[in-house]
């Protein structure tokens, strides 16, 4: 009779974990680098080639609905072959879309730059996916600031990225591509460095040790997202991480997007919109650490709580911000970025706490599928309500729904806590 394989030990289990948490950061700056590399000019080529700044819409629009087609994928492979296989698989996916952006770009054909966007989408995917991935083999008590670290890891390659956008502009030039496609050459390379460094070092896969070691609910399902609705329909919890992340990142994008239309119409120049937009950035990313130790410490709910309150500081401060309050737009952002991280780091945890593990990369999937289709609406929503009313309006707007959601969750607090 074979014998069963012996369980790793603690001292090992931790080796494992620090290993992967490096791994998965890494790979993060790198991936993120190719994401943000080809956002920079994503717009501007789609309107030089098509002539039309409607179409140059588009561009955001197809790596958002990339980003949401590639969600359950990601999440089946998962489930199915590991977090290795799954998460190669999408930054392979974004590496064809940097290499069919490329070509595009030097035949001038805007639709086919289009299909290179959304396959490009796959990337934002895997880098959200990825999170998830640090919370498989994190010991009780440290989900969240294990995620947190992966999250923080993001922050390098979102910052640097735009601003490598022109450097690689010039060198692609100089090689022989035409205008705006060495940024995408560039984005190409990223992610297949990558998926490579993931190939090779992600090893043993987490989810696949985490289960070999569970003592329940390890077992995979035969319909995967089948049972991802199952488990988020039978935990409480699960269904309010989901509504959190959903509500946080729908909050955020609406009035992300609109915030350099409106500084625009108040004679904000390039600079300063970007100056504000990047400490919106850091306010997303640089504090996720401290947000997962709060989470672990204080628990989910109440830094998800947390949150919601700060969502509504920064939407207060946008409805009450003229055109030419740079300052307080600015700080608007930057609590925005901060409830966003609350919302992401807590809410990740809490989803990932409340499901067992042969469910939860379904279930992970699911979440970041809705949580892309709320980001898609979002901004049309807010442009719909900026166009019709006002920014402050859109301030108002997002103040009521995440005011409602904290109230909702600080009251079923201990009902929550308890699942």
């Amino acid at each position: 009779m074979k014998a069963a394989p012996a369980s790793p030990g603690v001292e090992q289990f931790k080796s494992v974990q620090r290993r992967t948490l490096a791994v998965l950061s890494l790979s993060q700056i790198i991936g993120g680098l190719g994401v943000a590399v080809g956002l920079a000019f994503s717009s501007l080529i789609v309107e030089d080639l098509s002539g039309s700044v409607t179409i140059s819409g588009f561009a955001g629009t197809a790596m958002v609905l990339g980003s949401a087609l590639f969600a359950l994928p990601i999440a089946k492979v998962a489930t199915i072959s590991g977090r290795r296989a799954s998460l190669a698989l999408g930054y392979a996916s974004a590496a064809i879309g940097g290499a069919v952006a490329t070509l595009a770009i030097g035949i001038g054909s805007w639709p086919l730059v289009l299909v290179g966007f959304l396959l490009i989408g796959a990337g934002s995917t895997t880098n959200l996916a990825a999170r998830y991935s640090a919370t498989d083999l994190s010991p009780k008590g440290t989900t969240a600031r294990h995620l947190s670290l992966v999250v923080w890891a993001t922050t390098i390659g979102s910052v640097a990225g735009p601003n490598l956008a022109q450097p690689a502009d010039t060198i692609g030039k100089n090689l022989g591509l035409a205008e705006y496609a060495g940024p995408f050459a560039f984005a190409t390379f990223a992610f297949l460095l990558a998926l490579l460094f993931l190939f090779f070092f992600l090893r043993p896969d987490p989810l696949k040790l985490a289960r070999t070691v569970s003592t329940g609910g390890g077992e995979v399902p035969k319909r995967v997202m089948r049972a991802g609705w199952d488990a988020i329909r039978s935990s409480a919890g699960a269904r309010a991480a989901v509504l959190a992340i959903a509500i946080s990142h729908t909050a955020m994008v609406s009035i992300m997007s609109m915030t350099p239309v409106h500084l625009k119409h108040g004679g904000a120049t390039t600079g300063i919109i970007g100056l504000a937009l990047s400490l919106h950035i850091a306010g997303m990313y640089v504090f996720s650490p401290l947000v997962g130790w709060l989470a672990d410490k204080a628990g989910k709910i109440q830094v998800l709580v947390l949150g919601m309150a700060i969502l509504l500081g920064s939407a207060v401060l946008a409805m009450t911000a003229g055109e030419h309050s740079v300052g307080q737009i600015t700080a608007s952002l930057i609590l925005l970025g901060l409830g966003w991280s609350c919302g992401l780091v807590a809410g990740s945890a809490l989803l990932t706490e409340s499901t067992p593990i042969g469910q939860r990369a379904s279930v992970q999937g699911l979440s970041d599928l809705l949580v892309s289709v709320c980001g898609a609406t979002g901004t049309v929503v807010a442009g719909l309500i900026v166009g019709g009313l006002s920014y402050g309006a859109l301030g108002i707007a997002v103040g009521i729904v995440v005011t409602v959601t904290g109230v909702w969750l600080a009251i079923r607090r201990r009902a929550l806590t308890a699942t």
